[in-house]
């Protein structure tokens, strides 16, 4: 077969052979590379729906802490001077009649609030605050957690040969896990 082929041939087969694999391992280079940015911006992404929950979270439960302090604060007003008046009831005609009229126009101001807002209690309230906060929570958990898988693959992957060549060429590195220390990422106190 030798005479066949000759020097030429051979060299020639030599050649394809080589040339064969510089592509292939020219499509793997280009492959993992690509397959490496792909999980770079699955990070970015799950970094903004961080983001995004983090807001939420502030957005609602500040308006919903505001709502419940307002409820509170006129529930609580309204059993005050319903007590006011009934423990100043003194035993003299004007004060009887000051306190039958003031307890007239609290009875005025409380039917049209509860005609305008039937269910206004605080306990609906401070439960529905609860709900919200439990879920904005859930919600927040599960994009650390998305978050943190995707960084745990690309870090497992960056670091693992051959893939690691490529990366290490390409100046990337690990990234680091979801630590809540930013200012922004900070829970909201809940000051009653």
């Amino acid at each position: 077969m030798n005479i066949l082929l000759g020097t030429g041939g051979v060299i020639g087969i030599i050649v394809g052979i080589i040339a064969f694999l510089a592509l292939v391992v020219i499509i793997w280079w280009i492959s993992t590379g690509n397959a490496l940015r792909q999980m770079q911006v699955k990070i970015d992404e799950a970094e903004s729906g961080i983001d995004v929950a983090l807001t939420k979270r502030f957005d609602l439960l500040t308006k919903a802490l505001a709502a419940v302090k307002g409820y509170a604060k006129h529930e609580s007003e309204t059993l005050e001077k319903v007590i006011a008046m009934r423990t100043g009831k003194g035993s003299s005609m004007a004060e009887k009649a000051e306190f039958a009229n003031q307890s007239a126009e609290a009875l005025k101001q409380l039917n049209i609030v509860v005609e305008q807002y039937p269910t206004l209690k605080a306990d609906t309230q401070f439960t529905a605050l609860q709900n919200s906060i439990a879920d904005v929570e859930e919600q927040l958990q599960a994009a650390r957690r998305l978050y943190n898988a995707n960084v745990s693959s690309y870090n497992q992957k960056i670091v693992t040969f051959p893939a690691s060549i490529v990366a290490n060429s390409k100046g990337m590195t690990k990234r680091d896990f979801f630590e809540a220390e930013a200012a922004k990422r900070q829970d909201v106190k809940m000051e009653f």
